[in-house]
């Protein structure tokens, strides 16, 4: 109890040590000529100008990307179709040898 009431009264005498202190002066405001205005607005439209123009500039390249993506993907299955393909006509051909091979060493049975 006895904290307690030690905590709120240094509590009070630091609030009242505060209020005392005297606050600072605002500072005064310059005011700004009608040139330095229009030359900040000027810049800040040439910014948004410059920004679109770049935005517009990623957006092509990004399509152009996207474009050659898709052109690598469809290389890529046709690449695969045709690796596949190469291998089923080299088994369809040793198989066909095989069976050639069989049929003319095998002699017709005698009856």
């Amino acid at each position: 109890m006895k904290n307690t009431i030690a905590a709120l009264i240094a509590g009070l005498f630091a609030t009242a040590a505060f209020a005392q202190t005297p606050a600072p002066a605002p500072a005064p405001k310059a005011a700004a000529p009608a040139a330095v205005k229009a030359e900040a607005k000027q810049d800040k439209t040439a910014a948004k100008v410059e920004a679109k123009a770049d935005a517009k500039e990623a957006k092509a390249e990004a399509k152009v990307d996207a474009k050659d993506a898709k052109d690598a993907k469809v290389a890529a299955k046709h690449a695969k179709a045709k690796t596949k393909h190469a291998a089923k006509s080299a088994a369809a051909k040793t198989e066909a040898a095989k069976d050639t091979t069989v049929a003319a060493v095998t002699p017709a049975p005698a009856k």
